[in-house]
């Protein structure tokens, strides 16, 4: 269950059954609300173990979707949710093409994971995604090079909700100390950044044009 907004500890999605396991991931949870950033905890099918209040808070203009919520699955929702593109910016190249490639990875190596499986068959569902995923992607790939795909370090655009701020970019740090690894846990921290690059308008092209919202 995701941090809900109060700064509540929640109970953390299932874990080993261990108490040592769940009590530092409920410390870690306290840790990761105390970060101003937006910042999550994912599994190895990005299903979101501990979100804190600022990633909900980032992600708080999504409307109601029944797979692919922000604080339910990140990689769903980067794909599939037909509002991602109002906070994640330039959507197609920045957010989409990257999570495409991590999700490829993560079906390699776990091939029979049920959930990443269900991923692949919604992608197969659109023959637009299915190009993409199937023939763009590699060639995308090659083009920018591996390190334009990794997530940590990677400098991505987004528009900011919050009007107190013009955060129009974030640097994404990913974080994995070795608790967490022996989870196959990992977290993602948006730090959000001022640019002076004009905005969009955020509903401008509002979804990937390769992967189309699921229904």
């Amino acid at each position: 269950m995701a941090f809900q907004a109060g700064g509540r500890r929640p109970a953390p999605r299932p874990a080993p059954a261990t108490p040592e396991t769940l009590a530092y991931l409920q410390d870690y949870a306290a840790l990761m609300e105390a970060v101003p950033h937006p910042s999550v905890l994912v599994d190895h099918r990005w299903d979101v173990v501990l979100a804190n209040g600022a990633f909900r808070t980032l992600f708080r203009g999504a409307g109601p979707h029944p797979t692919a919520m922000p604080d339910d699955n990140f990689l769903r929702f980067v794909l599939f949710h037909p509002d991602a593109p109002a906070v994640l910016a330039e959507h197609e190249a920045s957010w989409c093409l990257p999570m495409l490639a991590h999700f490829a990875a993560a079906l390699e190596r776990h091939g029979h994971d049920h959930a990443l499986q269900t991923v692949r068959r919604d992608i197969a569902q659109d023959p637009l995604m299915e190009a993409a995923y199937r023939q763009g992607l590699p060639h995308w790939v090659r083009a920018v090079g591996r390190a334009a795909v990794e997530h940590d370090g990677a400098v991505r655009p987004l528009h900011d909700p919050d009007p107190r701020r013009n955060a129009t970019e974030c640097r994404v740090v990913v974080e994995t100390p070795g608790s967490l690894a022996e989870l196959e846990y990992r977290r993602l921290t948006l730090v959000l950044r001022e640019t002076r690059r004009p905005r969009r308008d955020r509903r401008a092209g509002s979804h990937l044009r390769v992967v189309p919202a699921a229904d």
